[in-house]
Order: C-alpha cells, then structure tokens, then sequence
C-alpha cells in the first residue's frame, strides 16, 4: 500500500492535528496517530475546546475537583484545557526530540477576547508558557495590529509562538518582521534561540468561502470560473513572501546564532465546499519548509487518495498572481475580503471562547455528583502504556 502522508512528509510538509480533546488523549488515539500517521505537532483553538468539554464525560472529575474548591469559571477553564496541552506536550514528545525541537509542537491560544489588547496578550502567553512549562508548547497569538507587537515581546522572552488568523499578504510580511524582531530581542537578551520556535497560520478556505461568495453574487460567467482559485493563489503568494523573508541577510545573521526559520502553516484546509476535491488545500499547497494541520478526516482522507508531487507552489507564483489580477477585473476587493476575514476570525473566537466558559459554568453547577476519577486512572493507564510501548 502507498503510504502518502509518508510521501507528503519528505516532500517538506510537517503533518499536524487541527483537533484535541480528553478522549483523543485518553483513548491513546493522539499518540496512534503519531506513531502510525507520520503526526508531529496538533493545534487547537477555542472551538476545538468547547466541543471536547461539551462532548466528553472524562471532565467529570477534574470539574468535581474545581467545583468543591470554589474555583471561579476563568480558572477552571484555564485549568481545563491547559492539563490537555500539558499532556499532549508529553504525547508528542518523540516527535520534538527526534526532529531537534522544530515539530512535536502543541499549540494553545491566548484569550481571544484580548486580540486587540497588547500588555495583556504578552502576559497571558507568558502565564500560559509558565502553567504548561513544556519546551514543546506553541502560544497562539492573533496576528491583529495589536497582536504584532505582543509576538515581538513574546518571542524576546524566549517564548514560543504560533501567530494565528493570518488572511493577507500583507498583514504576513507584518508578521514575518515581528518574528525577525522577536528573535533579535531574544538573542540580546541572552535567549538560546535554537531554543525558541515559531510557525505563521495563514488560513486557506476560509479564503475560498468569503471570496466564492462574492463571485456567485457578481454572477458573471468570468467571475463563476475563477471560483475555487483564490485561497491557494494567497498562500503560494504568501509562501513567495516568505522565501524572500528568510534567504535575506538579516535573517541568516539569525539562523547563523541558532534560530529556526518561522514555517507558513496552512490553516483552515479542510474543504467546505463540497463540489471541490477533499484534500485540495493539501495537494495544491505542498512545498519545502511548510507545516498543514487538518482535521483527522482529511489526514485519513489524504493517506487514502491524496497525491504528493514534489512542489506544487514555487512553480505557480505567476498563475497565483494572474488570479488576483482577474478577480480585481470582476470586482472582487480583496483588501476588503481579508479586512472581513479578520474580523470574523476573531469574532468567531471570541464566540466559541464565551460557549467553552458557559458551559464549563454549567458543569461545575452539576458537579457534585459522581464519585471516582476515572479520568485521571485513564491519563495514568494511558501514558504507561506510552511509556512501555516507548521502551519496548
């Protein structure tokens, strides 16, 4: 049998989880995937953390534990889900140490109510770095105008961070600057920056969808030909961008003191229209350097049918900028499209954060019941078992 994901590997693309939850830890079905499915990092979110709390029983116990000690809502969320990132820091472990600290990452988010606060952003991904305290962990921070500065700071401490809810071409070279900016602050100020790690989320379909949506609205043949064409055309730009970022001479003074270059992530790729190909955003986006996390169907779906061609974007700058010419001449402003995807990336955030906390407070109410901790058994079971699997 072919192994793809295999092929999609040693093409240069790192293959991440865009999933976490309590049962996948448990269940030992996160470190299958490592073992079995070429994974080496996961990203979450706070959508992601609301359906695993509102979908699992296995947080019965740790809520019980919270409930009886009056711990307020914002705490038992934070609690919550950063024992989840802890372990599967520990989960993906072998990955970091067997790729020299550049994947085996495990990302978690900053509150994205304070995408648009500074000082607060850089201190909760300082709290967060510390309450983990796994060398393996990614601190998701928004790339808003007020996000720019707090990656800068974050990565001058020696923080590791995943820069999140990038739509535009521009707004990336911003975030490629903070990176660069960050790592030469961390190096004055004594950081090993070997250390230190970072990826850019450039999200993909998302693209597609807002885009697609306008050209049905404009209704012309010529605008209903160039549907399904702009999110890849952005993220080969976008990789375009960053080949030029990291063969500069600022940037190899960096890598010559240790540091690693920050990957363009492909975010967003499962496809949400049903008429295009399942891994599209998978085979269309295959280069050197690069990291895409799916969701476990797509990874499945692409170790069953996906094709791995040795580069699918450095080839295509021209065609990717012909599709932007051509959506400009039907009327399709993409600085507005990007300016609305930022907008309701943060919201939508903003959203999930605010029914991850309702329900966290409805199930510490209900918490007094049940006895045991399954929960932790499972944890303790499950990662002996890793650890024996490991030594055998």
């Amino acid at each position: 049998m072919t192994d793809r994901l295999g092929e999609l590997s040693a093409a240069g693309v790192a293959i991440w989880l865009d999933d976490l939850s309590r049962t996948r830890l448990s269940s030992g079905g996160l470190d299958q995937l490592r073992r079995e499915m070429h994974l080496v990092g996961v990203t979450s979110n706070p959508t992601i953390f609301a359906k695993a709390l509102s979908d699992a029983d296995e947080y019965n116990w740790q809520l019980k534990d919270l409930a009886i000690r009056g711990v307020d809502v914002e705490e038992a969320v934070r609690m919550l889900t950063t024992y989840d990132v802890r372990w599967a820091c520990d989960v993906m472990r072998p990955a970091y140490d067997a790729t020299g600290g550049v994947d085996g990452r495990v990302s978690i988010e900053v509150d994205p109510r304070l995408a648009h606060e500074t000082d607060k952003t850089v201190a909760e991904a300082g709290a967060l770095w510390w309450l983990i305290d796994r060398p393996n962990l990614f601190i998701k921070i928004p790339a808003t105008e007020a996000g720019l500065p707090a990656i800068t700071a974050t990565l001058a401490q020696g923080i590791s961070v995943n820069v999140t809810l990038i739509f535009g071409l521009d707004r990336y070279s911003q975030v490629m600057e903070a990176f660069l900016a960050g790592l030469e602050q961390a190096k004055a100020n004594g950081h090993d920056l070997s250390k230190i790690g970072s990826v850019a989320s450039f999200f993909v379909s998302r693209v597609d969808t807002e885009v697609d949506k306008r050209l049905e609205k404009i209704g012309s043949e010529q605008a209903k030909a160039l549907r399904g064409k702009a999110a890849v055309a952005n993220a080969r730009l976008a990789y375009e961008r960053y080949g030029k970022v990291f063969s500069s001479d600022r940037w190899q003074a960096l890598a010559d003191a240790g540091a690693h270059p920050q990957r363009p992530l492909w975010a967003s790729t499962s496809t949400k229209n049903p008429d295009y190909r399942d891994v599209i955003y998978v085979e269309e986006l295959i280069a050197p350097g690069t990291v895409n996390t799916m969701p476990e169907p797509v990874i499945h779906a692409y170790a069953d049918h996906g094709e791995t061609s040795a580069d699918t974007v450095t080839g295509a700058y021209d065609d990717a900028r012909k599709v932007f010419t051509d959506l400009e001449s039907v009327g399709v402003d993409m600085a507005d499209v990007i300016a609305v995807l930022e907008r309701e990336g943060v919201e939508k955030f903003e959203a999930s954060w605010l029914e991850l906390i309702d329900g966290v407070r409805k199930s510490l109410a209900a918490a007094g019941q049940g006895t045991g901790h399954p929960g932790r058994a499972a944890k303790d079971n499950a990662q002996a078992a890793q650890q024996a699997g490991g030594n055998a």
